[in-house]
């Protein structure tokens, strides 16, 4: 046997070495990304919804709106009387959540008086966000704290007016609001409103395409 001969089997048994090699390092990298991606799939849902998000409408309905909103935009609150429309439609079939998305001076204190009223009675969440929305033009594009408006906007929604001025004052509804807005940086969120439909973001705002998703939704 030659020299070259007795080399051939060792470099097969290299060759196939490095292959099985190869398809450990191929296979490895494989389930590495299919867990990221499972990992970033993961952080996104939770990212979506905390479990101490504020919703409206039943918990097992088959579409669910996640709305990241400002009290202070304008937007929001020419959406708001759809989207509350919508809701009524299609009773019992969506259920919004509404999640925070400060982008303007007195964001952050209108949420506190929206928080506060949650204290007192969840329902009185959405009396005092809609309460906001239509007193928008008063307190709204303001560059100085609006506290003293707030306050007397409590009275005439019959809130406690000391509750009213602890969460106006409050870091805990500082955080809150912050860990929303973290959340929906983390999800591309820039603007408001910004509407996540069965965690699909709804990429042209209108009331036409959020219905459109919601009837794809409840088929």
């Amino acid at each position: 046997m030659t020299q070259s001969s007795k080399k051939a089997p060792v470099l097969l048994l290299a060759l196939g070495a490095l292959a099985v090699l190869a398809t450990i390092v191929v296979l490895s990298l494989a389930n590495r990304g299919t867990s990221q991606a499972a990992a970033l799939l993961a952080d996104a849902s939770e990212r979506l919804i905390r479990a101490d998000s504020p919703a409206l409408g039943p918990a097992d309905a088959n579409v669910t709106i996640v709305e990241f909103f400002d009290p202070e935009c304008e937007a929001c609150r020419a959406i708001e009387p759809d989207l509350m429309k919508l809701l009524e439609k299609y009773d019992g079939q969506v259920r919004l959540v509404a999640r925070y998305f400060p982008l303007h001076s007195n964001s952050v204190l209108a949420a506190g008086l929206i928080e506060a009223a949650a204290k007192e009675d969840e329902a009185k969440r959405w009396r005092a966000r809609d309460y906001l929305f239509t007193k928008q033009s008063e307190w709204g594009e303001q560059q100085t704290p609006q506290t003293s408006k707030f306050l007397d906007y409590a009275a005439n929604l019959g809130l406690d007016r000391a509750q009213v001025q602890r969460s106006l004052e409050s870091k805990e509804v500082r955080d809150l609001v912050e860990r929303d807005r973290q959340d929906g940086v983390a999800l591309g969120v820039s603007g408001t409103p910004t509407f996540f439909v069965n965690g699909q973001r709804l990429e042209q705002l209108s009331v036409q395409a959020l219905e459109a998703a919601i009837q794809e939704g409840v088929k």
